[in-house]
């Protein structure tokens, strides 16, 4: 399959970014691997191009660093008219435990530097990019553990997990970047964009001590919201199984 659109991927350097990546790269996508670290980007791109995608570029993106951002959507737009597709997946866990009554306020602002500003800026940075496709889409990548409803109601399937889970910093992060992606959805309700925040199934990456399923398996969700068609739903909080109460 092959198409002219073009995809940029944060954080794509391992685990779900890069199956995410591949799995793009399969259906046609000219993917751009954004990955803080050169040398990891240049190798992700050397295992997709061995898996003979030769449709894979590097691009260097720190999304805690604002400068960083900014070169990197000037080496993009050097390199493309458009973009098409947005995953924001690059994040960070923090140090643990992150009890609500003890976590430090400089965790939590590592954190959400990386969770919750990172994806505002690369947002807001490469809008003018996406601004210039027919079907522009943005995956914000979450977690269920930023519902609050699953963390307030003790009927819900894994409360005792998410009760249990010690994560303010993450969780809250995730919750926080549902709350941006909700506003920024309805910001561009009337245009072509479709945004979403979804969530992948439990995949063994360094977030989970490397416990779960392989990454590859666990994001379907993320690959259907990065494609959709112009009748494809806005403003969602999407897992592996369907909506996810907010």
């Amino acid at each position: 399959m092959t198409t002219n659109k073009t995809a940029l991927i944060t954080g794509a350097n391992k685990g779900i970014g890069f199956a995410t990546a591949k799995q793009l790269a399969q259906l046609g996508y000219h993917v751009y691997i954004g990955s803080r670290n050169k040398s990891n980007g240049q190798k992700a791109v050397e295992q997709l191009n061995g898996l003979g995608l030769d449709n894979i570029d590097f691009i260097e993106i720190d999304v805690t660093d604002e400068q960083s951002v900014k070169n990197a959507k000037l080496e993009l737009a050097s390199q493309i008219s458009k973009l098409d597709v947005l995953v924001n997946n690059a994040g960070i866990g923090g140090t643990y435990p992150q009890n609500a009554s003890e976590v430090s306020i400089g965790n939590l602002r590592t954190v959400y530097e990386a969770n919750f500003f990172g994806v505002i800026r690369v947002t807001q940075h490469f809008l003018e990019l996406l601004k210039k496709s027919d079907e522009p889409r943005i995956v914000n990548v979450t977690s269920g553990l930023g519902s609050l409803t699953n963390h307030s109601d003790p009927n819900a399937p894994y409360y005792e997990f998410y009760k249990d889970f010690k994560m303010t910093a993450y969780n809250s992060s995730k919750t926080s970047l549902n709350a941006f992606t909700v506003m920024l959805a309805y910001e561009f309700k009337d245009t072509a964009f479709k945004i979403n925040s979804v969530s992948p199934g439990f995949a063994a990456t360094d977030l989970t001590n490397f416990s779960g399923y392989s990454p590859d398996e666990v994001i379907n969700a993320i690959i259907k919201y990065a494609t959709l068609d112009q009748d494809g739903a806005t403003g969602k909080f999407i897992g592996e199984e369907g909506e996810v109460a907010w």
